[in-house]
């Protein structure tokens, strides 16, 4: 057999199911207990590698998927048919916590400011910024006429109205989304001279995006709309071109193209042959280069071209090399590029002359200091900041051009610093925001030449918030290894630490990607009922540095799922927790940490919430049709071509491992027209459980059929899943199922 050929045939004889194949739940009286659905079993053995496995659940994969993300209507009807006989069942269920998801969400929507708007950000003439009104489910796209002093193409500008301008409005994205189940605006954006508006819709949850330009002086949506994107796009500086990332029919990105803003023959600037790449296009900070990106998680390459010459061919910057990372932008008279280069684990910053970028000519701008993480960088004319991690917290540096630096300090235990960054090059401000799980989010403009600190915005708590009544520390818990795992907690002061109290413990640990110590206003409704509410910062993220990242990722990816583990066991032994009242939760890769520390440590959890969960591993990432599979074979190993890989993958992947155990109540979310986790992983997740678990516990599935991977799109709908869940929680460590 070809090594990267797989053989799936249907077992010859069928397993007989002496239960209906698609029973739905039966319609209770009095106090039965509502009975789940039951999967029809049809085994499906697959050779691969010399191995063989068989999944009994192969059928609920739609063969026609890409169709389906773009119109769920045409999912097949046995597959719509269980999912809606799961979600049936599982509203039968928890009937009972009813009452308490509307609490919830009513208490979430009263801490949200419901006519509120962000800090505008300055660019030329105007400032740009999003505005909500009181019912508004999405926002309103505006922008008003600057006033005061500033400075554009190198020269003093001064506005001063006797009047204030009137506010102009460039999308009300609640009228988009009129009429329909799903839409959400993921990208927006003006031209450099002003003068258009893009925007990118996406209509299904499926992330195919259509993106709109708008004429801003006649308020006509230009006909000549761009079907098949990522919703990534960009101007050319000069404002007469735009460029945009297609997504092809297996949901990847695979081509740059170009053409006239304002409609126009299009044209290919850039084909990707690579699946197991990532592409996208922006501008420099200095406007004077359309910048290409490629990169997956271990291998980068930029291409660019002038923005004097904006139909050029992109010239390579570095050709790639595997495990050389970087990333650019342009410093007005240089490229300054963040790079892993020179076994640069934490990442450094060079620079390169404009006219010969290429790595012989790199020369260190920050060097590489083990254990900081540099995360990003922002320019302007004067001024380079860039965002540093270690230790789960961040800090911002600021350095002049002279590198004369210094640091924005915070000083709390736990906390998010983020830079947001200045919206234009000829400025001396940059702007970041800070909050920490009990503080609310501050916005600050800083003057990076007179280190003057300006608050533009705090969040305000309708409902009421007092800061005092709760208590953040952060603990270090031993891994099997002798590593210390930073878990940050919150909790009311008023909370006793004697193991009494219900804990939801939350972790993703994928890609490098780190879980900042942020404030919500959602986790209140746990935490004032009494809960306390940890985030471990656990291996396969970058919250120790970038080496945290890849402690834990191919064949170190059980680090992960041991590192949750210990931070558990680490809050039982401080009197924070107790066993089996703990509520794990996690989300798409997060979710497979959820099903691996399920099978792993089941007396552990009173319940696992595992959202649009990536649990079907082997079979995913075996998959090459699939959109994230190549692009994701540097982090997870692949299977196809790699025994090792296959091996070690199978030893944890959390479908796979389900066996008789006395599993928590589980409840697994997917969205049916989710592109990165597709909706049949929760569901085979939960197909097999059900029938494994010994412990009695229920095994719940909610699907939105009308959303994809981030949930719904509104932010009021968005808080109903939230209190959905957080209900769950409650429910689980309640038992609440006793009296379904």
């Amino acid at each position: 057999m070809n090594r990267r050929q797989l053989i799936v045939s249907t077992a010859a004889t069928a397993v007989a199911v002496t239960t209906p194949a698609l029973a739905k739940p039966a319609q209770t009286t009095g106090p039965s207990m509502p009975q789940p659905p039951v999967a029809k079993k049809i085994p499906v053995v697959i050779e691969q590698l010399g191995r063989t496995r068989t999944d009994d659940y192969h059928w609920m994969k739609d063969d026609n998927w890409q169709a389906v993300l773009r119109d769920p209507t045409l999912i097949k009807a046995d597959v719509k048919e269980h999912l809606t006989a799961e979600n049936t069942y599982r509203e039968a269920m928890m009937a009972s916590t009813l009452p308490l998801q509307q609490a919830m969400f009513t208490e979430m929507r009263g801490r949200i400011k419901e006519d509120d708007s962000s800090v505008p950000a300055s660019d030329g003439d105007w400032n740009y910024y999003v505005e909500y009104r009181t019912g508004d489910q999405h926002p309103r796209y505006m922008r008003v006429e600057r006033q005061g002093a500033w400075m554009a193409d190198g020269q003093p500008v001064t506005k001063n109205f006797v009047v204030a301008p009137t506010p102009q409005l460039l999308l009300d994205a609640n009228a988009l989304a009129e009429g329909k189940a799903y839409s959400e605006v993921s990208a927006a954006s003006h031209s450099p001279d002003h003068s258009l508006f893009a925007y990118a819709e996406d209509a299904q949850g499926s992330e195919v995006h259509k993106i709109y330009v708008k004429d801003l002086a006649t308020g006509e949506v230009l006909p000549d709309v761009i079907d098949s994107a990522t919703g990534d796009f960009v101007f050319s500086p000069d404002s007469q071109w735009i460029f945009w990332t297609n997504r092809d029919d297996n949901g990847r990105p695979d081509k740059i193209f170009r053409r006239p803003a304002r409609g126009g023959e299009t044209t290919l600037v850039y084909e990707e042959a690579d699946d197991g790449m990532f592409i996208g296009v922006g501008r420099t900070a200095d406007d004077q280069f359309i910048v290409i990106g490629i990169q997956n998680q271990e291998t980068s390459e930029a291409r660019y071209i002038p923005a004097a010459t904006p139909t050029a061919e992109p010239v390579i910057l570095e050709p790639r090399v595997v495990a050389l990372r970087y990333d650019v932008d342009h410093w007005g008279d240089r490229w300054v590029i963040r790079t892993n280069a020179d076994d640069s684990i934490d990442f450094k910053i060079v620079q390169a002359p404009t006219a010969t970028p290429a790595k012989t000519n790199w020369t260190d701008l920050v060097p590489h200091t083990p254990g900081r993480f540099i995360e990003g960088m922002d320019l302007t004319k004067d001024h380079l900041a860039r965002q540093e991690r270690a230790d789960a917290n961040t800090r911002i540096i600021i350095r002049d051009r002279a590198g004369a630096e210094h640091e924005i300090a915070v000083d709390e235990p736990a906390f998010a610093l983020s830079l947001a960054g200045a919206s234009e090059f000829e400025t001396t401000t940059t702007r970041y925001a800070y909050n920490s799980p009990s503080t609310p989010t501050q916005t600050f403009d800083y003057d990076m030449a007179t280190r003057e600190r300006t608050l533009r915005k705090t969040q305000q708590i309708p409902s009421g918030h007092d800061i005092a009544d709760y208590v953040v520390e952060r603990l270090n818990a031993p891994a099997s290894d002798g590593q210390l795992v930073p878990v940050t907690v919150l909790r009311r002061k008023s909370t006793p630490v004697d193991g009494s109290a219900p804990l939801l413990l939350y972790g993703y640990g994928s890609y490098g990607i780190p879980m900042p110590a942020s404030f919500s206003t959602n986790r209140l409704s746990l935490v004032d009922r009494g809960w306390i509410y940890a985030i471990a910062h656990i291996r396969g993220g970058s919250d120790k540095g970038w080496g945290w990242f890849l402690d834990a990722r191919r064949m170190t990816k059980k680090n992960t799922f041991t590192d949750f583990v210990a931070a558990a066991e680490h809050l039982i032994d401080r009197k924070y927790a107790t066993a089996g009242h703990i509520v794990a939760q996690g989300g798409s890769a997060g979710g497979l940490l959820m099903g691996a520390v399920n099978n792993m440590r089941p007396d552990l959890w009173a319940g696992v919430i595992g959202q649009v969960p990536f649990v079907d591993v082997i079979n995913t990432m075996s998959d090459t049709s699939l959109p994230l599979t190549p692009p994701e074979w540097p982090e997870w190993g692949n299977p196809i071509e790699d025994p090792e890989a296959y091996d070690y993958m199978m030893s944890y992947s959390p479908y796979d491992q389900v066996g008789p155990k006395a599993y928590p109540a589980i409840l697994a979310t997917g969205g049916l027209s989710d592109p990165r986790v597709t909706y049949w992983e929760p569901q085979k997740w939960v197909a097999k459980l059900r029938p494994a678990t010994t412990s009695g516990k229920p095994v719940l599935l909610k699907i939105n059929m009308e959303a994809g991977h981030g949930g719904a799109a509104g932010r009021f709908d968005y808080l109903k899943e939230v209190a959905h869940d957080y209900a769950f929680a409650v429910w689980a460590v309640d038992k609440g199922w006793e009296a379904a």
